[in-house]
Parts: C-alpha cells; structure tokens; sequence
C-alpha cells in the first residue's frame, strides 16, 4: 500500500501542480484585461483547490505511514538536508500552501463577477504554488 500511494501522491502532483498553474495563469490573463473573473473562470479555480485537497490527503496518509514521514523526526533528522525536507519541511509548507489557496478560494467566492476575484485568486494560488514549488524534492521526484 506504501509504494502504491508514494506513486499517485508523485503522479498525481502533476495534475495538481497544473490545475494551480492554470488558475493562476487564467486570473493573470483577466486581471490583465481587466476582465471580471466569471463563473466559468471560476471552474478552474475550483478544479485546483479540489486537485491539491487531494494531493494534500495522500501526502497527509504518505507521511503518517512513511519510513521518512513523521517516524523520522529527531535530532539527527534536523542535521540532514534531505531527512529535513521530507519529515518538516515538504509538509509545513504544503500545509500552508493548501491554507492559502483554500482562502483565497473562499475569498474569490465571494467577488464573483468582479475584478478583484481575480486579483484574489492570482496572489493566493500563487504564493501557495511558489511555497509548493519551493518544498517539492526534486532530487528524487524526477529519478
């Protein structure tokens, strides 16, 4: 079951990852031509807080049940680039990346039809893709 997770939570990251990107792109286009953020934009809102509250659970199960999750916590850990990413700080900074985007959902919800809906969406799912993108490991993601 380990191996099975660790794999969607890797491949299903892209999906995510693009779906975030999408919304941001998306809010960017209509702030820039000044365009109010409609219900149909709004989908792809939606779609990229649906796809990282589902990374976010498999990554939540993944580091409950992982050699290098929460088991891995200590001193020695702290020393260690690698055992640090994966034990603190890949989910800290998830969790907090969900946390904006889940607001900045919430938030753009309540602006529908006007500019700023998108202007809420494009800093929000932003800084929560910059904090996800600077937390994913790379190094062993992409081997």
């Amino acid at each position: 079951m380990y191996q099975i997770l660790k794999t969607s939570h890797s491949h299903f990251a892209w999906l995510a990852l693009a779906f975030v990107a999408l919304a941001v792109i998306m809010a960017f286009v209509a702030r820039m031509n000044k365009k109010s953020w409609s219900k149909s934009d709004f989908k792809f809102a939606l779609f990229g807080l649906i796809a990282a509250h589902i990374q976010f659970l498999m990554g939540l199960i993944l580091y409950f049940i992982s050699p290098m999750g929460l088991d891995n916590l200590s001193g020695a850990t702290m020393k260690d680039s690698v055992g640090r990413l994966f034990a603190l700080e890949h989910p800290l900074m998830n969790i907090i990346a969900i946390a904006l985007i889940t607001i900045g959902y919430s938030k753009a919800k309540k602006l529908l039809n006007t500019d700023r809906a998108s202007k809420t969406v494009m800093i929000y799912y932003g800084i929560g893709l910059i904090l996800i993108l600077s937390r994913i490991p790379w190094s062993s993601w992409l081997a």
